[in-house]
């Protein structure tokens, strides 16, 4: 299938785009992205796409994200994982009021420093970059919306919890935070995303695009060969004519179009539609 969009299950300590490769070949196409950059050490649902479908990830329903991680209490890491641990400390045990406060303390709104170690740019470098050269690294403080942080389990040292978030939230941050609500060193020694939106892991199957997508079709009344042959549109011909992103469809193909003070402008133009195919 050359237009592919699924989910697939990223392994441990394997790069988001590393993975890719496989990806390739397995699919054996030469266009392929994703969305959503897991860290190596982390695991699970990971959004992939090939051919024309690759331009649609900003399209999509991808919030919100859960996660199941487990933190391990006393160990120390300047990348909050466990991929640079340079210390290991017995810390007490916590009851599972204090265990389960902690957590309760990051719902809602929050605001917190990213991880040296992330994929945030500092002047034009990503910052995992410039951390593993030793250089110091200046991040601003972002926002994330905590909608749900609940304790799995608690076996000393280690705390499993699985928290729903919006998209952009580094999970080893909130590692950090709880580890320092309790007054000790933690980083995180297991981490999956359990699912992006409404996408989850389901062997890697084709799913149609249009079941995904975030913004809200509009219906083209006029000739269906101004879109299949990608000509110009007028928004007289639209049932919906507010402002705003759209997608529309013919026999073959979608397009999603922008509408702006009564003009159309196409955003992305004849993008094949999904056909279920034995692959």
């Amino acid at each position: 299938m050359k237009n592919r969009l699924f989910v697939v299950n990223k392994p441990i300590f394997k790069s988001s785009n590393r993975y890719m490769g496989y990806v390739k070949r397995k699919y054996n196409t030469k266009k392929v992205g994703f969305s959503g950059t897991l860290d190596p050490f982390a695991t699970g649902c990971l959004i992939v796409a090939t051919g024309q479908y690759t331009k649609l990830f900003q399209y999509l329903k991808k919030t919100p994200k859960a996660y199941s991680a487990t933190l391990w209490l006393g160990a120390n890491s300047s990348s909050l994982d466990i991929e640079n641990i340079d210390s290991i400390k017995e810390t007490k045990e916590f009851t599972i009021d204090e265990v389960y406060k902690a957590l309760e303390s990051l719902r809602g709104e929050l605001i917190y420093y990213p991880p040296k170690f992330s994929a945030k740019k500092v002047n034009g470098k990503r910052a995992y970059d410039l951390a593993r050269e030793g250089k110091d690294v200046e991040l601003k403080q972002i926002t994330s919306t905590i909608y749900d942080i609940h304790l799995v389990h608690y076996n000393h040292p280690f705390i499993h919890f699985e928290a729903m978030v919006s998209e952009g939230t580094y999970i080893r941050s909130l590692g950090a935070i709880i580890s320092d609500k309790l007054g000790v060193d933690g980083t995180l020694s297991s981490l999956k995303r359990l699912y992006e939106g409404a996408f989850h892991y389901e062997k890697e199957k084709a799913l149609n695009p249009l079941h995904y997508l975030k913004i809200p079709q509009n219906i083209y009344t006029g000739d269906s060969e101004y879109i299949e042959l990608g000509k110009k549109l007028y928004i007289d011909y639209f049932e919906t004519k507010e402002d705003g992103e759209y997608w529309i469809e013919s026999d073959n193909f979608f397009s999603i179009i922008e509408i702006k003070d009564r003009e159309v402008k196409y955003k992305l133009n004849r993008i094949e539609k999904f056909r279920v195919k034995n692959d």
